[in-house]
């Protein structure tokens, strides 16, 4: 699937030839709100035709007050305004949008999801912690390597952490194990405070983590690095990446589907978990959107190599946004296979 990373302001894809019903997803988490507009391309792809991503923080401060503030709802509601403009210009009929870990943690969610729907017409559905996961695998499945027996894909959202430990099997690609944690980058940023942002608070939240995962790992004693990959996707592995790749720039095309050592990125980790959040922001990958939860993101990535060690790591820059697009592109396709049948 052909897509470059949104700025703020979004980003519009190539003109793609016609070849199924325009589809829209939307991924409001707990740091990001995403949309994607795509159409399905045979055999099993897609090719976009609109996308964009903001930072709106709307899980800050839930953690705390067990409440969406009213300015994280503001924020939100001014991106999600931009993702329905862009829905109607290009006329978009199956449309979908989620919410995840803040929205599911918040005791006025409601609000938010009855101003959207008045305000802008797009109506959000919190979804579960399973199928959050389900999703996210859904999504990234195809880069399970070919030469692998399988592969555990690993989520690192803003406000939790999917593990999903796909085996390939008679019927393909089948799931032994699947979790959601509540622990994303902003709510242990959060958690952690200024000292987040300091070698020793890297250190004090990485073995938080692996302590709270150590349990997700005792029940996958089965998987090995020999056959199978870590998998990675999300804003913090997809930014490891870019920094070992030494891009200037964020470049999706020479992230997306890319392979490590694992060990480089965790040289990457090591590198940049002794810099402040004033050199995190100057470096170009991060920038200053990201710097103040870059070390959270990092202390999680570090506690998922050190539970589930393995050589060789896959990058992702995909994930809900393209599970969702499956999932819909099926349900439109059932009803034709069934009256062509």
């Amino acid at each position: 699937m052909q897509q470059n990373r949104a700025s703020a302001s979004g980003q519009k894809g190539e003109s793609v030839k016609p070849a199924g019903p325009l589809m829209a997803v939307l991924d409001l988490g707990t740091n990001n709100c995403r949309l994607l507009i795509a159409r399905p391309q045979p055999p099993d792809s897609f090719g976009v035709v609109d996308s964009f991503s903001r930072i709106v923080r709307l899980g800050e401060g839930v953690g705390e007050t067990g409440r969406l503030s009213d300015a994280a709802i503001d924020r939100t509601l001014a991106a999600l305004d931009i993702c329905a403009q862009r829905i109607a210009h290009h006329r978009v009929r199956h449309v979908r949008a989620i919410a995840t870990q803040a929205a599911r943690q918040a005791s006025n969610t409601e609000k938010l999801i009855a101003r959207a729907l008045d305000e802008t017409g797009i109506a959000l559905s919190v979804i579960s912690p399973e199928e959050e996961a389900d999703l996210a695998a859904l999504g990234c499945a195809p880069l399970v390597g070919r030469k692998y027996r399988g592969g555990l894909i690993f989520d690192i959202g803003g406000g939790s952490t999917e593990i999903v430990w796909l085996h390939k099997g008679e019927r393909g690609l089948e799931r032994r194990f699947a979790a959601s944690l509540p622990v994303g980058v902003v709510n242990l940023a959060e958690t952690y405070g200024d000292v987040a942002r300091g070698r020793a608070g890297f250190e004090t939240m990485q073995r938080a983590v692996q302590a709270r995962f150590a349990p997700l790992a005792d029940q996958t004693r089965a998987f090995d690095p020999a056959c199978e990959h870590l998998l990675g996707t999300s804003g913090t592995v997809t930014t490891l990446a870019a920094i070992a790749l030494q891009l200037p720039r964020y470049n999706r095309s020479r992230v997306d589907a890319s392979w490590h050592q694992t060990s480089q990125l965790l040289s990457v980790v090591e590198r940049i978990s002794r810099l402040d959040q004033q050199a995190l922001a100057k470096i170009g990958a991060i920038g200053p959107e990201r710097a103040d939860l870059m070390l959270a993101g990092s202390a999680i990535f570090a506690a998922i190599c050190a539970l589930w060690p393995s050589p060789m790591l896959r990058v992702a820059d995909r994930g809900l946004r393209e599970g969702m697009l499956r999932q819909m592109r099926d349900e439109i396709q059932a009803p034709r296979r069934k009256a062509s049948a």
